[in-house]
């Protein structure tokens, strides 16, 4: 672990942008997505951006103690965020293993934002907040569910960060002291606007509202484009990550508190037709790719689902013949497995944008 890392403390480093949401007891959910009827934390106009301090749940749920302190200190960690302190010991509400795990921002009203245009999010800045974190297999959850975990109901793995703050750090075995190194990319796993619903979704499955994608290719500089579905959109992230590989198939990736800023925008229905078609659900874009997506609960039916999406936006944004388009994708574009964990499974295609220059 990097002695000389800063701790990002609520209110203390660098914020980024001039609106800034802290994560209190007031201003996130706790395992429940924002909906209709939820009030907004803030209002902004299209254009601006917020920073936003985010809380990974590892550590602070019930079966890790609910006690982020001792839990972390029981793994060597030197700093623990007065955030997540605060909200493990608030009388927060809600019903472990019914209600989810993740902890998102109440919503950002973005003024403009009509049902029909697609709301832009982009990535702008990504601060981690502590120099560790945390990846859990539990209640035989993950693709290997039923094999692991090998011993009682859960295992976190604990990993630092490097000196240089661009790698992860995993023990070979427990306690020893040869380690495995991986680069970090840090992103937010939840991504969304609300539902147009009285009820607030369950935070671990994915959808049309976009939520817990999961997309690793959402790092600094990428878009997220979410059809909106109520009236100012009601946007909010979440569910912080250090690193994750494509499939998440152990149930949780390096999830880490970050202090991440992104900017809103609103694409008008009109022009958002004419740029990606009708979209049904997330389109990622890069500075390299167009990203559609596609999920369902059945693997199969999420890669469908994701072909029809990419031979769609390439009519919509190119012209592209269909029968044609079906044929590029199969030579030219790769189809990634975002992950296999939340319920509904997520697959994104990899559209490189230079092909069609």
């Amino acid at each position: 672990m990097s002695t000389t890392f800063q701790a990002l403390q609520p209110g203390s480093g660098p914020v980024r942008a001039a609106t800034y949401l802290r994560a209190t007891p007031e201003t996130v959910l706790w395992g429940r997505l924002p909906s209709r009827a939820d009030a907004p934390a803030l209002s902004v106009e299209p254009g601006t951006e917020v920073t936003f301090d985010t809380i990974s749940h590892e550590g602070i749920l019930e079966d890790q103690g609910r006690d982020p302190e001792k839990f972390f200190a029981g793994h060597g960690a030197e700093v623990v965020l007065a955030d997540a302190i605060a909200l493990a010991a608030s009388p927060y509400e809600r019903t472990f293993g019914v209600d989810g795990p993740h902890v998102v921002s109440r919503p950002v009203r973005v003024i403009g934002a009509e049902k029909g245009d697609l709301l832009a999010m982009t990535v702008v800045e990504t601060l981690p907040r502590v120099p560790y974190g945390v990846i859990s297999n539990r209640h035989a959850k993950g693709a290997l569910a039923g094999e692991y975990p090998l011993e009682g109901d859960l295992y976190s793995a604990f990993a630092t960060v490097s000196g240089d703050g661009a790698h992860g750090l995993l023990p070979l075995v427990e306690g020893g002291e040869r380690r495995v190194r991986f680069p970090l990319r840090p992103f937010l796993g939840i991504m969304g606007v609300a539902v147009d619903a009285d009820e607030r979704p369950h935070s671990v499955p994915p959808g049309p509202h976009g939520g817990n994608v999961d997309l690793n290719l959402l790092t600094v500089g990428a878009t997220l484009y979410l059809p909106v579905q109520v009236a100012g959109a009601l946007a909010y992230v979440g569910d912080p990550h250090f690193a994750q590989g494509d499939g998440e198939v152990s149930l949780t990736a390096m999830e880490a508190s970050l202090r991440a800023t992104v900017r809103f925008d609103v694409v008008p229905h009109e022009d958002a037709v004419r740029r990606f078609g009708d979209l049904a659900g997330p389109l990622a874009e890069t500075s390299e790719h167009l990203v559609p997506t596609g999920m369902d609960e059945d693997l199969d039916v999420a890669v469908q689902n994701c072909v029809r999406a990419a031979i769609a936006l390439l009519g919509a944004r190119y012209g592209m013949d269909p029968r044609l388009a079906y044929a590029y994708l199969s030579a030219a574009t790769d189809f990634d497995i975002s992950q296999v964990v939340d319920v509904v499974k997520g697959v994104h295609a990899r559209i490189r944008k230079a092909d069609f220059t």
